[in-house]
């Protein structure tokens, strides 16, 4: 298994991609810890604190798919770079003016929401042309959502360093000027600097106008409902079962799961369609998510939450491989961007949506909301199996690419091209 993941980081480019990649999205990893944090030395309240971290997230998830159409317009450079620079400006800007002027501090949070750059989606346009091989690129998509886990884990940590080495203020600074190196890491690469999206054909709706992503947005935008609701669920289920590091320990064992998941699943080559394999994937992931209901003893809760997370990285993973599949033409990066922002809403989604079943049903509601997205999620691809079949090919040449004929890249990888 190991082997097989550093064959792959041995390809050129891909290691820098990568590392350029995760150190790029610190800043959105740890934005919402560290506004609170900065909030709350400020001598603000928590709902401030909320409130602006909301702006922050809604923001990002406007900028996303429309910066991400506009890397499948204009290329990454143009893009990644000034948008990396200009969410870095926004949160320099809250540091500077604290709270003293708010609107100031809630146009910081546009800004540096809006502009966030879309790294993921960029980072999974390039696979296809820099590792050649569907069976490579299938286990890049499962490292890349390992990889997460860790920057996940280990992102609040380092602004937790920041801040006691100096202050709340310099850890937004330290932070963001991390990601704007890493923005620049990847966009002066020549796999950045020579992609080009494939032909992309006019219209408004962009990626959105494939029944195929319609499908993938709605499935795991319940599938962000479960996440955001066990991150809650596990506090509440803490402070029912002694508090203290209970509900880390359920996290970290939710992100275990999901690194051990996405380790295995990218580990080796799977047959059959990816579309069907992701239905598979998505049940099997309800059905790590639906016994969290019964809540039991630490230990147990610690192991059912392990299992939970295991079919996370795998269905992120083959998620990925179903979008570039279905993206219209020039669209990919704009798709992609679309998954994660959709992930991401539906997690805020979940989040405020646990809170009242909490209140109302403790722990064991909270944990029912994750079973119910997890469901929904999987009701979503069985009933649109008609909309999520073999897409329909749209090379130029004909039916097949040279690239098919090669065995080199499987059908529906289209992401782009080196020039």
């Amino acid at each position: 298994m190991a082997a097989g993941y550093a064959e792959l980081l041995r390809t050129r480019h891909a290691a820098r991609l990568l590392a350029g990649t995760l150190v790029g999205r610190l800043p959105n990893a740890t934005a919402a810890l560290a506004v609170v944090l900065f909030v709350r030395a400020e001598g603000g309240s928590y709902a401030l604190a909320g409130a602006l971290s909301a702006v922050y997230g809604v923001c990002n998830a406007v900028g996303q798919p429309l910066l991400g159409r506009a890397v499948d317009l204009y290329g990454q450079p143009r893009v990644m770079l000034p948008a990396a620079v200009l969410s870095a400006l926004g949160m320099a800007l809250l540091a500077a003016v604290g709270l003293d002027v708010l609107w100031l501090a809630y146009a910081a949070m546009v800004i540096a929401g809006f502009f966030t750059p879309p790294l993921e989606g960029g980072l999974r346009a390039l696979w296809p042309g820099v590792l050649k091989r569907a069976d490579r690129v299938h286990a890049a998509y499962a490292l890349d959502a390992v990889a997460q886990e860790v920057m996940f884990a280990v992102g609040p940590l380092l602004v937790t360093l920041c801040v006691a080495a100096w202050s709340e203020a310099t850890a937004l600074l330290v932070i963001n000027l991390i990601g704007v190196l890493g923005a620049l890491s990847v966009v002066v690469s020549r796999p950045s600097r020579e992609w080009r999206s494939g032909p992309r054909e006019a219209h408004w709706l962009g990626a959105l106008r494939s029944a195929g992503m319609l499908v993938l947005i709605g499935a795991f935008l319940f599938v962000g409902v479960a996440m955001g609701a066990i991150a809650v669920a596990a506090v509440a289920y803490a402070d029912e079962h002694g508090g203290g590091m209970v509900s880390s320990a359920l996290l970290s064992a939710l992100g275990v799961g999901a690194l051990a998941g996405g380790l295995v699943y990218g580990a080796r080559e799977w047959p059959g369609r990816p579309e069907s394999r992701l239905r598979l994937l998505v049940c099997l992931l309800a059905a790590g998510y639906v016994p969290l209901v019964l809540a039991p003893d630490v230990v147990g809760m610690t192991v059912l939450t392990g299992v939970a997370g295991v079919f996370l990285a795998p269905a992120l993973a083959c998620a990925f491989v179903v979008v570039d599949r279905h993206a219209p033409k020039g669209t990919v990066t704009e798709a992609f961007s679309w998954l994660v922002t959709t992930f991401g809403v539906g997690a805020a989604v979940g989040s405020a949506v646990v809170g009242p079943a909490v209140e109302s049903g403790g722990a064991v509601a909270g944990f029912a909301v994750a079973g119910a997205g997890g469901v929904a999620a999987m009701l979503v691809l069985l009933s649109t199996k008609r909309f999520l079949g073999d897409p329909v090919r749209r090379t130029p040449g004909g039916p097949t690419t040279e690239n098919d004929r090669n065995g080199a890249v499987e059908p529906g990888f289209r992401a782009g091209h080196q020039a």
